[in-house]
């Protein structure tokens, strides 16, 4: 590999393909509408090719390379076809009213596909490359030319391919690592191989097409890039076939955040990252796994009580980006069994408590027990620690009695007795069975405007006259809580449940009117409701 960088940077054009190669992850296929939609996150992000589809595939995809190719501002569209008349029309007449379009051919040029797969000999595939590249001369000068099955390929038998395919007119030379076979400095020696021994290089950009099979995609397109590449095809989360292609969000971010060695740059708009992530996720239906780099749920996210004490005192520690360079809005610090008592102590004066030395230790020892239980803990579970230790939660509201009617010619009704406030007050509602109807009646009782989004019943002993254990979770304006309730009869749990709810509500809705302004700068790198 060549590490000799130029002084000035370098621009590496970022061909995206997650439309077409990343549909062809099993299970992703897309509608036209989907298409659509991440075309326009991709052309937002200024994405300088997308490659929309192969239009001779199905009509589906010419439909959509057409569509595409009409509302596309910032980016190039491009089309696949194979080294064939009919491919090279159809993709042609599909992107004939956009702005820019290229053609994208390809022929398979090892040994293995030329026996098995073309049943060729490297006469026809020589010719075929000609034929095929003129043919694409009659829509466009901007023609894209690929040897499948590149870094398997006898080298001679290659330069010698793209040798005239730069002579037949084709202005980008993509280098393929088909089947993911290739090493980095193996790769990276072969992009050199290129630039030394084919004469005419010089008139084409050299891009380069890895997948994953090894889990090299990333450092094989990076190696190609310092070598010589300068457009990598890649894709949103990178999906695609097999194992994948080569992620964009890695590609581009190492780039940015390594331009100390990486003498390069992309016109990418990285803010936009997260956001292209969740709608190819949303849309194919494959969610990112947590610890995938950049996008991942636990990209940001700190847990070890060494590092989270070190995002506090800055963030350099232990992120090498912001998160909002690809558009998070902040950091995590999750809360669980490696978390340390700084990072817990200042999660208690987010949410309003302010403990000295000897109750701090106390509720940390309590919060280390149940975080050996939990893999997470939560908001919810820390309220109800200092409920534990009695320094909050005040039953502003408390249950006197509940009478229940229902049955299966009857509409439920409940009737409820409370203390508010020191007040006792009564109500009564209807309902569409009998916990709706109980959860009317306090409402009417205490007028919130919180969601229910949780309501579990759990039976706390065997038998008929089992206890119930009864959890309500509600929300309101982003303020979420978990309130508990127990009784042998599940109705009377229930109410008990949503109170116990209710007043954790009012408690929190104080706490964060008064919780401290020093916190403020610290509280831009929590997360709110997941910690």
């Amino acid at each position: 590999m060549n590490k000799k960088l130029s002084k000035n940077k370098d621009k590496i054009y970022i061909f995206d393909t997650t439309l077409r190669d990343g549909e062809q992850s099993a299970g992703a296929s897309m509608s036209v509408e989907d298409k659509l939609k991440i075309a326009e996150i991709l052309d937002d992000m200024r994405v300088d090719i997308v490659e929309a589809g192969f239009p001779f595939a199905s009509k589906g995809d010419y439909e959509s390379v057409k569509r595409i190719s009409q509302v596309l501002k910032n980016s190039i569209v491009c089309g696949l076809a194979r080294a064939q008349y009919s491919d090279i029309d159809i993709a042609g007449e599909a992107m004939k009213n956009s702005k820019r379009f290229r053609i994208h051919t390809f022929i398979s040029t090892s040994d293995l596909h030329m026996k098995y797969k073309l049943k060729m000999n490297k006469n026809d595939v020589l010719e075929a490359i000609k034929k095929s590249i003129q043919r694409a001369s009659k829509f466009t000068d901007d023609i894209e030319w690929s040897p499948e099955d590149a870094s398997r390929t006898n080298i001679d038998f290659l330069y010698k391919t793209i040798q005239l395919a730069i002579e037949s007119g084709a202005s980008t030379i993509n280098i393929p690592d088909t089947v993911g076979y290739s090493i980095p400095s193996e790769f990276g020696n072969l992009i050199c191989g290129i630039k030394n021994n084919v004469s005419n290089i010089d008139k084409a950009t050299i891009s380069v097409h890895c997948h994953n099979d090894l889990g090299l995609a990333v450092s094989n397109s990076l190696s190609a890039i310092v070598d010589g590449a300068r457009q990598v095809e890649c894709t949103i989360n990178g999906i695609g076939e097999r194992a994948g292609n080569a992620a964009l969000e890695e590609i581009v971010m190492c780039l940015k955040t390594r331009d100390d060695f990486l003498n390069f740059y992309t016109d990418i708009d990285a803010t936009k990252i997260i956001k292209a992530s969740n709608i190819v996720a949303a849309t194919t239906g494959f969610n990112v796994q947590p610890n995938k780099a950049i996008v991942g749920k636990n990209a940001f996210a700190h847990e070890s009580g060494i590092h989270q004490d070190g995002m506090l005192k800055h963030s350099d520690t232990y992120e090498i980006m912001k998160p909002e360079s690809v558009g998070l809005s902040s950091s995590e610090l999750v809360l669980g069994k490696h978390s340390g008592r700084h990072a817990f102590k200042v999660k208690l004066n987010e949410l309003g408590f302010n403990l000295n030395e000897s109750e701090l230790k106390l509720v940390f020892k309590k919060f280390k027990d149940l975080a050996d239980k939990k893999k997470q803990i939560f908001e919810e579970d820390i309220y109800a620690l200092m409920d534990e230790q009695s320094v909050s939660n005040q039953n502003l509201i408390q249950l006197v009695d509940l009478k229940v009617s229902c049955g299966n010619k009857l509409k439920a009704s409940a009737k409820i007795n409370l203390i508010v406030f020191e007040k006792k007050l009564s109500a009564e509602s209807l309902g569409e069975g009998p916990i709706d109807a109980i959860f009317k009646s306090i409402k009417k009782l205490v007028p919130n405007e919180s969601q229910l989004i949780l309501y579990q019943v759990n039976a706390l002993t065997k038998g008929v006259d089992a206890q119930a254990d009864v959890s309500v979770r509600l929300e309101e304006n982003g303020i979420t809580v978990l309130g508990h309730g127990k009784d042998i009869d599940t109705m009377v749990a229930s109410a008990k449940s949503y109170i116990s709810a209710l007043n954790k509500l009012i408690n929190k809705r104080e706490r964060i009117s008064k919780s401290s302004v020093k916190w403020s700068k610290v509280s831009d790198i929590i997360d709110k409701h997941a910690i």
